[in-house]
């Protein structure tokens, strides 16, 4: 793909996941809820734009020599995953009001990736083993943003109803316990995701990458990030924990796997040049 198509490609992409979110916030700050035909169309032009971006991602990711991960690259990534697994829930859950950040924060990360291009290859492509870790180490990242997302649309929405106010936005999201289950529904099948992730790196580590399990700051943060949400969710079963204290837990775990993966290749890639 030469250059002018790559730029074409890359912008007509950012273009759509912005179209698509723009439309569900318009519509949510009225107060409506996208139905029919009208959100058929918005789902529609998010799931091109998230072809396209797998296209793209095809692109930069594999090259001869390996993966190549670095900063913007992985970011990338992980925002399309996020997209996708938010376009398929749509299919069977109301959770529209996720797309007016998921949305824009996708078409973000394949503009940051168009004009801060990196090379950071982190594993020659090789063996199945390889890729299923890969695939659902980004799943779990994928999950959990999303629960952390829709944790931050619910600390919103509760606020608002401690205040006794009501805005358009507000009326147009899912009641709170609605909101709430949806929170734990993600945060569970991100956990699982994670869980199986760090398994498969502490006992496979040197047959997936080549060298013994090595307590870096990148496995130390994510197994800290795993006992956040194990609490959590053990609490929430057997306590019935929820509410802000939930909220705060759920944001809290997500903070710690973001320095995990995306602090450590930015202290690595932009401060030390490696």
């Amino acid at each position: 793909m030469d250059i002018m198509n790559d730029s074409l490609l890359k912008f007509l992409t950012a273009s759509l996941y912005s179209v698509a979110g723009l439309v569900l916030w318009r519509r949510l700050m009225r107060g409506k809820v996208s139905t029919g035909a009208t959100r058929f169309a918005i789902i529609a032009v998010g799931l091109i734009a998230a072809f396209l971006h797998a296209l793209i991602l095809h692109g930069d990711l594999w090259l001869e020599n390996g993966l190549n991960l670095a900063l913007t690259n992985a970011a990338s990534l992980i925002a399309w995953a996020v997209a996708v697994l938010f376009l398929l829930a749509t299919l069977y859950k109301r959770i529209d009001n996720l797309g007016i950040v998921i949305m824009p924060l996708a078409a973000l990360a394949v503009v940051a990736a168009w004009i801060w291009p990196g090379t950071h290859i982190v594993l020659p492509i090789g063996t199945i083993a390889q890729s299923t870790h890969i695939i659902v180490s980004v799943l779990a990242y994928g999950l959990l943003s999303l629960t952390a997302i829709q944790s931050l649309l619910l600390l919103a929405q509760e606020g608002q109803l401690k205040q006794r106010q009501s805005s358009a936005f507000m009326r147009a999201l899912p009641p709170l316990q609605t909101m709430e289950q949806l929170m734990f529904q993600l945060m569970g099948l991100g956990f699982v995701l994670l869980t199986l992730t760090l398994i498969s790196g502490a006992f496979f580590s040197e047959r997936l990458f080549g060298q013994p399990l090595r307590f870096t700051h990148h496995v130390v943060l994510s197994v800290f990030a795993w006992i956040v949400f194990a609490v959590l969710l053990l609490g929430h079963w057997r306590f019935g924990w929820r509410g802000r204290p939930a909220i705060h837990w759920t944001l809290g775990g997500f903070a710690l796997l973001l320095l995990a993966y995306f602090g450590s290749k930015f202290v690595l890639e932009v401060i030390l040049g490696r």
